[in-house]
């Protein structure tokens, strides 16, 4: 086969389609044997995204425009209102079905169940099925890619860990609203948070693993037992979790072997931690690197491919993240929120929370010409 992606989440399999649209014969493996399993992410689409890209609307929440950010004390919280749809919850498993449905339509395999295990010269093996050959693979295997180590490309060393319970709402009962949390007590080096868009709720933390000495889990529960914003359940609750690296894109993306894509690339925005809109930008350009460089053999395509060139531009973005980190107590989080309700305060959070920056624009096109673009 051309190429193997391993890791069907949304950014193997963007990248499976555009690649299979391109003609190649790519397959997509899993270890999981459901997509709806082992969901990670909020979910959360921003309104760059949504303008960029086909999110079926059927698959998203209802629009979110108010964002309420909190000091410790939760007293007199920060409202910041755009006059624009800017945040939307999907379904994820819904939307890594269609994704995967697009991919399958494109002409990729996708196969769930198939758990890798490691490659070498090309030769690929898993635990559940026989081994096989690939002319390149695509590591679309999270924050802690195995992948990435097989290859001998670069891997995450900076994470925060989150955990998330989502529930549905009464309908009817709640205005959409994202209320953040600045408190290191409940997420150290990140925020709690409860999104509500009136249909789900989502509640969550996030924080760096060394000062969370409690467990994720202990910290989530005491911050879902009196979220402000929060809702009582009105049917399941499901709980998420797991690591989310914000040290920004990797360096060393790619090889003649195979590319990194997703979280496994680092391609979550340091500061925010979104990783939606990232993966889908540079599994654009993955692919067309990809095709470029298995159409002509020219290694030197895959210096497209340049995660140092990507981190010239998050310079601002990582020097913001060590400052959040760097909030480790309550006094310090309230003197920030103190700053920011002041006017250069609100437009600086204004612009964080509703900019149009959070990832830098990746453009594919000048990669390979000759291929073209798909539409999207």
């Amino acid at each position: 086969m051309d190429v193997l992606v391993v890791g069907a989440g949304l950014a193997g399999l963007h990248t499976a389609r555009l690649l299979a649209w391109r003609g190649l014969n790519v397959m997509v493996v899993d270890r999981r044997r459901s997509l709806s399993a082992g969901i990670r992410t909020t979910g959360i689409f921003v309104r760059r995204t949504l303008d960029d890209f086909d999110v079926p609307d059927h698959l998203l929440g209802p629009a979110v425009r108010d964002v309420l950010l909190y000091p410790p004390s939760r007293r007199a919280p920060i409202r910041l209102t755009s006059d624009r749809d800017e945040y939307r919850v999907a379904d994820m498993a819904a939307v890594y079905e269609h994704a995967r449905r697009a991919a399958e339509s494109a002409g990729a395999r996708v196969l769930l169940g198939v758990r890798y295990v490691d490659a070498s010269m090309g030769l690929v093996r898993f635990a559940d099925a026989e081994p096989v050959t690939a002319r390149f693979i695509v590591g679309a295997d999270g924050a802690r890619s195995r992948v990435a180590r097989d290859l001998g490309l670069d891997v995450n060393r900076r994470f925060l860990v989150g955990a998330e319970i989502v529930h549905p709402v009464a309908s009817g009962t709640t205005t959409p609203a994202f209320h953040c949390v600045l408190d290191p007590r409940i997420a150290p080096g990140y925020l709690g948070w409860v999104i509500d868009d009136g249909r789900n709720a989502h509640v969550g933390v996030a924080g760096y693993p060394d000062a969370t000495r409690t467990g994720i889990r202990h910290l989530l529960d005491a911050f879902a037992a009196d979220a402000p914003g929060g809702t009582t359940p009105a049917g399941p609750v499901e709980r998420r979790g797991g690591p989310i690296p914000v040290g920004g894109v990797l360096r060393r993306l790619a090889c003649p072997a195979g590319l990194l894509v997703g979280d496994a690339a680092g391609a979550v925005s340091p500061l925010t931690a979104g990783g939606l809109d990232p993966c889908l930008r540079m599994s654009e350009l993955a692919a067309a690197v990809t095709a470029g460089y298995l159409r002509t053999g020219d290694q030197r395509v895959l210096s497209r491919y340049d995660g140092g060139a990507l981190r010239a531009r998050f310079r601002g973005r990582l020097l913001l993240r060590r400052a959040f980190a760097g909030i480790r107590s309550p006094a310090a989080a309230e003197a920030v929120v103190t700053a920011l309700r002041g006017r250069a305060g609100r437009a600086l959070a204004a612009r964080i929370l509703f900019g149009d920056g959070s990832f830098p624009d990746v453009d594919p096109r000048p990669v390979d010409p000759a291929i073209g673009h798909p539409h999207r």
